[in-house]
């Protein structure tokens, strides 16, 4: 049997295996059957937990609900840096991904504060196929034209700025943008309308998973895209559908994701029943 954490960093959940003493190796098949929520444990991602080696606390993969894997996952990452903050009692912990290096803290009351990093915003390094100001450019799709920035945040983004996201039609247009041409390796795509200078509110298609309930890189590219513009300020509030994120773009161009973590519960499982 080989135990496992569910995890969720508002609502966007997760099924966490620790392989820091023992290696894990997951084929797609397993992450598909383990992901899916009628028949597996349920998740919008699965994340392995390996050693970090002399650089980092820990290393982490992330497995997308269709098997494939993803470079990054702000809400994951988040989640893993409070069971080794709890763990060991310490106030930071660094963690290793494709994404790159990720240096986590104790923001307090379960929070947990994460340095995302700089965001990629030239298109070849998001990376799109043709050059494109990723600033601001207009999406076509099924006719319909949409107001559009891009960037990267470890994995690539497309942000929708619109006039109402509770309204925005994220299941018609989000699979459809995912697979555009224009992004070879297909693209997480947001809708995000301005609240105020300080809040942003987003909805989120997630490459390979589908609608979320949150997205933590969705959520930094979301507020740098609309700094970028000048429609916010540096520091942000994004509400999600399932809480608040905060965000700070800071002058040495790394991003800050501040936000809870939780762990509904653990359990054990027969692995070679999900092959």
């Amino acid at each position: 049997m080989t135990p496992f954490r569910k995890m969720h960093g508002l609502g966007n959940d997760f099924v966490v295996f620790d392989a820091r003493e023992k290696s894990l190796a997951l084929t797609n098949v397993q992450v598909r059957r383990l992901a899916d929520r009628h028949f597996g444990v349920g998740c919008d991602t699965v994340v392995v937990v390996g050693p970090g080696g002399a650089a980092a606390d820990a290393s982490l993969l992330f497995y997308n609900a269709d098997g494939g894997d993803a470079e990054a996952c702000g809400n994951a990452t988040r989640c893993v840096a409070r069971l080794l903050l709890d763990e060991r009692g310490l106030a930071r912990v660094k963690l290793s991904s494709r994404g790159g290096m990720l240096n986590c803290s104790d923001a307090g009351n379960g929070m947990v504060a994460v340095d995302m990093g700089a965001p990629k915003l030239d298109w070849n390094e998001i990376p799109m196929s043709e050059q494109t100001d990723t600033k601001q450019f207009t999406l076509t799709v099924e006719g319909s034209r949409l107001d559009a920035s891009a960037a990267s945040m470890g994995n690539p983004h497309c942000v929708l700025f619109v006039p109402e996201a509770e309204e925005a039609p994220v299941a018609a247009l989000g699979p459809r943008i995912e697979k555009l041409p224009l992004f070879p390796e297909r693209v997480n795509v947001e809708f995000a309308s301005i609240a105020a200078k300080d809040r942003i509110r987003m909805r989120v298609w997630e490459r390979g998973v589908g609608i979320t309930l949150a997205c933590g890189t969705g959520a930094c590219a979301t507020a740098v895209a609309a700094m970028r513009r000048g429609l916010t300020g540096r520091k942000v509030e994004v509400v999600l559908d399932g809480g608040s994120l905060l965000l700070e773009w800071r002058d040495d161009n790394h991003v800050w994701m501040t936000g809870p973590a939780a762990t509904p519960f653990t359990g054990e499982l027969d692995l070679a029943k999900y092959s």
